[in-house]
């Protein structure tokens, strides 16, 4: 879901998002769906079947089946989820855009399937995962969590995917390996947000260290509000670390490696005065451009007290002490 966004002075004005002589033709189709009603920020599955034209109606089926998956209750949350239409129009994806409300028809002709993962670095199993080994890797359960990013917004999603660890387990990480480095794909064809903010190391890439990585709230994501990942929400694969800042949550993951140093981030290399390579949710810690010890609900425009590690401070604290 989010990553961050940048200071006015930085910001891209809307009419040079995307360059109209590469992007208008394709996109017209989607587009006139759209206008006609066909399809909807409100229907991830009718976009998510659009978007699937170039694979087989039996891959579709077989895809889709696996959703909605059971939801496991020890993770419900005391908030009312957000609306799935409201998640589906307010994006961070600055691939796509800086701005939240275009993301979703930006990326909405973006193909997501056929995908492959590659899992590599210090394993004994090196992997080249495609999504559907993905999503079968380990039984998919729908979880409640808090989402809140470093903008000081929030939202409570239903996220459908498996602990992380059970990847990790199936790769078997070396003794040596201490960090989970994450890379997220690069498409510049399809993302008109990289040329106009090509001063960054692109592609995105994030960090856990292996402790966090294998902590069972980590959560590898395929689907969200009972179906698969529409592309605004980092299709077709995920991760929500949600102790954590949005933006330590990287989209689109092509590539998992496991490393003995610790890697460099995508928003830590770029601003470290403002954004801390661990970026855990601490209310008591300011940004230093705006307090972090409240939030304002996406959807309601609620006002709500932060709370240590986004409420997770049970599970996850003892990583930190």
């Amino acid at each position: 879901m989010p990553h961050l966004i940048l200071p006015p002075s930085c910001r891209v004005p809307d009419r040079e998002i995307t360059p109209p002589e590469v992007f208008r033709d394709r996109r017209r189709f989607l587009k006139e769906m759209a206008a006609a009603g066909l399809i909807t920020l409100a229907g991830p599955r009718l976009m998510a079947q659009a978007l699937s034209r170039s694979v087989s109606p039996e891959a579709q089926s077989a895809a889709l089946s696996l959703y909605p998956a059971p939801r496991n209750g020890q993770y419900a949350v005391d908030a009312p989820l957000t609306e799935q239409s409201v998640a589906a129009a307010y994006n961070n994806f600055y691939e796509f855009s800086t701005a939240k409300e275009r993301v979703a028809r930006l990326s909405a002709d973006w193909q997501t399937r056929p995908w492959q993962v590659r899992v590599d670095g210090l394993v004994e199993n090196p992997v080249v995962l495609s999504i559907e080994d993905v999503e079968r890797l380990a039984p998919l359960e729908e979880r409640v969590y808090r989402f809140r990013c470093v903008e000081a917004w929030a939202m409570v999603v239903p996220w459908t995917g498996y602990p992380l660890r059970r990847l990790l387990e199936h790769v078997r990480p070396t003794s040596e390996a201490r960090y989970v480095r994450f890379v997220s794909r690069l498409d510049p064809e399809e993302m008109p947000g990289v040329h106009e903010l090509r001063h960054y190391a692109w592609p995105y890439h994030e960090a856990l260290t292996m402790e966090e990585a294998m902590n069972d709230l980590a959560l590898l994501v395929t689907g969200i509000y009972g179906e698969p990942l529409p592309p605004q929400h980092g299709a077709p694969v995920r991760l929500i670390v949600p102790w954590k800042y949005g933006y330590k949550s990287p989209k689109s993951l092509a590539r998992i490696e496991l490393t003995a140093e610790r890697p460099p981030t995508f928003w830590n290399e770029a601003v470290p005065s403002e954004y801390s390579w661990t970026s855990n949710v601490e209310p008591d810690v300011p940004h230093p451009r705006w307090s972090q010890a409240t939030e304002r609900r996406i959807g309601t425009g609620e006002r709500v007290t932060t709370l240590p590690l986004n409420g997770y401070a049970d599970q996850v604290g003892q990583l930190y002490t």
